[in-house]
């Protein structure tokens, strides 16, 4: 019995259909030998004052007499804190321990170049803060701030503003002088330090790395925060601007400052002993 080219056709057509759903089926199938790992998503938790670590630049001459700014905030049971100081205090007092942060002393820093006029070199030590407090590799931080021994931090604003940031993303959060003349001198995309500022984690550990190299390439700097700033653009990094943080370059009554102060939350306050409240 004879068939007829168009049967051939079908049939053939048929055929090759059915072996293209067999290779389709044979190569998506799994191997038997492969392990297949499924992941749960992770489930962060919301952040906590215990989440953030402190870090407070002082010397051994301004720190006795800016303990009370320190304890207007600290407190023992809730927030870790450290303060650098550049050596030891003689005669410490003995409630210190248990009313103020752990003391730490800076590391030596003569090997880097400090070449502005009229600035002084603790603005090298004061910057590689930034880098001995990421080094310590303290558990469960997930952002880093810094402010001097004067700057007044109101914890709860802090903790409930940082909270609305991803830490595990890169993240340099601060604020400009009230100053104009002080903003235009140094930037309006620069963190002041005494008005303090927060890096997150995830920024912190890869700024620490490169930290000691790029200070070498910026000894016409004044400041430390200038410092850490032009390593965090080098980095690609810019501002990310909170008004909460208030550098405080003002003198007198501050009371029009803050009584015009923006809906976003109060966090930090510096310069205190040269304003009235």
């Amino acid at each position: 019995m004879l068939i007829s080219p168009s049967r051939v056709k079908d049939l053939c057509f048929i055929i090759s259909t059915l072996f293209i759903f067999y290779l389709l089926g044979h190569h998506q199938r799994t191997p038997s030998n492969v392990l297949i790992v499924r992941t749960s998503p992770t489930i962060t938790t919301p952040t906590t004052l215990r989440h953030l670590l402190f870090s407070i630049a002082s010397s051994s001459n301004s720190f006795p007499n800016r303990k009370p700014y320190l304890r207007l905030w600290y407190n023992p049971n809730s927030t870790r804190a450290f303060v650098f100081l550049d050596r030891p205090v003689p005669n410490p007092s003995p409630s210190d321990s248990s009313t103020l942060p752990p003391i730490l002393i800076s590391a030596d820093t003569s090997k880097f170049p400090y070449t502005f006029p009229r600035g002084t070199r603790s603005a090298l030590r004061i910057a590689r803060i930034v880098k001995e407090v990421v080094d310590r590799n303290e558990s469960n931080v997930r952002w880093f701030i810094f402010g001097d021994d004067d700057t007044v931090f109101f914890t709860d604003n802090l903790l409930k503003t940082l909270s609305n940031y991803d830490h595990d993303q890169w993240y340099y959060v601060g604020s400009y002088s009230e100053s104009y003349d002080q903003t235009q001198m140094h930037s309006f995309n620069m963190a002041f330090g005494g008005g303090g500022f927060a890096i997150s984690h995830s920024l912190a550990k890869v700024l620490a790395g490169v930290f000691d190299s790029c200070l070498m390439s910026y000894p016409h700097l004044y400041g430390s925060d200038a410092r850490v700033f032009s390593c965090l653009a080098e980095l690609g990094v810019g501002l990310t601007h909170e008004p909460g943080f208030h550098q405080v370059d003002l003198r007198g009554d501050l009371f029009g400052m803050l009584s015009a102060h923006p809906l976003s939350p109060l966090l930090s306050l510096h310069h205190l002993a040269n304003s009235l409240l």
